[in-house]
């Protein structure tokens, strides 16, 4: 199987390390069964995730995990140690709906709530976004599934609080 982790930009901190899950690939999704997520070391078997998961559930921005040290010195999660209250969601535009494959599209629909993300490609604009613990939790969720509905994206939830399943 393939893996799939966020390059490293120019400026991004030296101090980040790459830990690497390993998960089993969904039918009729993308084919990869590992994703590297950047993370800064707060321990000496722990790291706190640095950016957003496209693939990897339970996991959100700012969760420290507990990783073991393979013998060629990639690190691996071995499970969440800390939750940040963040969530993860994932929006894909629907390429025959109103914004097309424009991941730039949906981040400006979610732009008014401050909320950060990656694309995944130009290929497949998969946008994989943030949500803090004190946004408004209901407005970003009735966003989502009125966009649904409207045939704008289809929308999943990677990793989500109790509150946000309380509002």
């Amino acid at each position: 199987m393939a893996s799939v982790a966020p390059e490293r930009s120019a400026g991004v901190d030296a101090e980040l390390v790459k830990v690497w899950f390993r998960f089993v690939p969904r039918e009729g999704w993308l084919p990869y069964d590992t994703e590297g997520l950047w993370a800064r070391p707060v321990g000496v078997d722990t790291a706190r995730v640095a950016n957003v998961p496209f693939l990897q559930d339970g996991v959100a921005e700012g969760d420290v995990v507990r990783f073991s040290v393979a013998d060629d010195g990639s690190l691996w999660a071995a499970g969440r140690v800390e939750a940040s209250d963040k969530c993860t969601i994932r929006v894909l535009p629907v390429p025959s709906g109103p914004l097309g494959r424009d991941a730039a599209a949906v981040h400006e629909r979610f732009r008014p709530f401050g909320l950060g993300g990656e694309s995944f490609s130009e290929a497949l604009p998969l946008v994989a976004m943030t949500v803090p613990a004190d946004a408004d939790l209901a407005a970003i969720k009735q966003l989502l599934v009125s966009g649904a509905e409207q045939g704008w994206w289809m929308f999943e939830e990677g990793c989500v609080t109790d509150a946000w399943r309380d509002s």
